[in-house]
């Protein structure tokens, strides 16, 4: 057997033997702290190199000289990375007990008391313990956003609950007094109290059908049949339906189609987006107003725009514009042919549903909105 292959036996030998303890021991410190794990196994990496030094030294019949330097020597080595070992890892587990602070600060933090996006109380000392801490710090973003939709969400059900019960008393209160009056035979005109039960009748079915539409808008059950659609078309149908509300309120109507593009979607849920805009933009517009309809288009995308002359929107109000039951601080009573507040509402989520885009912004004596769509290629 050669010198190189006894020197190789010699060194496995002694290697082996520190690594297996190495490993015992760490097993036997698995449930225990990272630090201590870390440590042993640094320590065990470091012995089994000097073992198999010394082990290998010692067959070679080295002078006792220069065995004990070689003594002295890994003494020192060994002392030298166990105070290396014992510093990485109080980093390491300094690093660990910060990313544990911060994962449990998820599940406890409120609303008004978030440690800020980004914010870290400790560096992590590796790149995975950075990329977790990342990832923590996503989570605890994402985290943070659905709180407020969700915080949101429940102060427009509360709303609509609050403003939807009112105007369903009030018609309901109405029609139960004309039909008492019928009943008594005290009507002053029976045919005026019948057409008004009808109006108010009329009315609620309406409510009902909006709350039902946005139901569904909600729950992400909306089932759209697509087809190919023009919008010209679209823009025309929109005026012809809306001209008789228009002429009688004095408003005049307008529409202006630059272009003549098709998108992929349901004509009938576009007629609706259409008509609650339309109708909305005629309600709130002055009589000798102006209600125009534009349509513009590029390579991409299509855009409807409806300005109204409604004088403008507080800037306080534009992000709650599109909420359910918003109406606005004057007009939170309708009028006989006022609605929940849920046609915009339904709007928004008409467009979200065809994969488009829907804003609102003072203008000149009114509001634009403006709807966003992708065009068929």
């Amino acid at each position: 057997m050669s010198d190189k292959v006894q020197v190789v036996l010699i060194a496995i030998a002694w290697a082996g033997a520190v690594a297996v303890g190495g490993a015992l021991l760490l097993r036997a410190l698995r449930y225990r702290s990272l630090r201590q794990s870390l440590l042993v196994l640094c320590l065990t990496t470091v012995g089994a190199v000097i073992a198999a030094t010394i082990g290998t030294a010692h067959a070679m019949f080295l002078s006792h000289h220069d065995y004990g330097v070689l003594l002295i020597v890994s003494g020192v080595v060994a002392v030298l990375m166990a105070g290396v070992s014992a510093i990485y890892a109080r980093m390491l587990v300094a690093s660990s007990r910060a990313l544990t602070a911060e994962a449990r600060e998820i599940g406890v933090e409120t609303l008004d008391h978030r440690r800020p996006v980004g914010a870290r109380t400790v560096r992590p000392g590796s790149s995975e313990l950075l990329e977790l801490s990342r990832e923590l710090d996503a989570a605890r973003g994402r985290l943070a956003e659905s709180r407020a939709r969700e915080a949101a969400l429940e102060t427009s059900r509360r709303e609509l609950v609050a403003w939807v019960s009112h105007d369903l008393r009030t018609p309901l209160a109405g029609i139960r007094a004309m039909a008492e009056a019928l009943e008594d035979g005290v009507a002053e005109d029976e045919d005026r109290y019948r057409k008004q039960i009808r109006m108010e009748v009329d009315r609620l079915a309406g409510m009902v059908d909006d709350l039902f539409e946005l139901s569904v808008i909600n729950a992400g059950a909306l089932r759209l049949s697509l087809d190919r659609i023009s919008l010209a078309d679209l823009v025309s149908d929109t005026l012809a339906g809306a001209d008789a509300l228009a002429r009688e309120r004095g408003v005049a109507l307008r529409g202006h189609a630059a272009t003549n593009v098709a998108v992929r979607a349901d004509g009938r849920e576009l007629s609706r987006l259409m008509s609650n805009l339309v109708v909305n933009a005629i309600r709130h517009t002055p009589s000798d107003g102006t209600v125009e309809i534009h349509l513009s288009a590029d390579a991409e995308r299509a855009t409807i725009a409806v300005t109204d002359g409604c004088g403008g929107i507080p800037d306080e109000d534009l992000p709650r514009v599109f909420d359910m039951a918003w109406r606005g601080t004057n007009a939170r009573t309708p009028g006989p042919d006022g609605g929940a507040g849920l046609g915009l509402a339904i709007v928004r989520g008409i467009v979200e549903a065809h994969a488009g885009e829907i804003t609102v912004a003072n203008i000149a004596g009114g509001c634009r909105f403006e709807v966003s769509l992708p065009v068929l290629a």
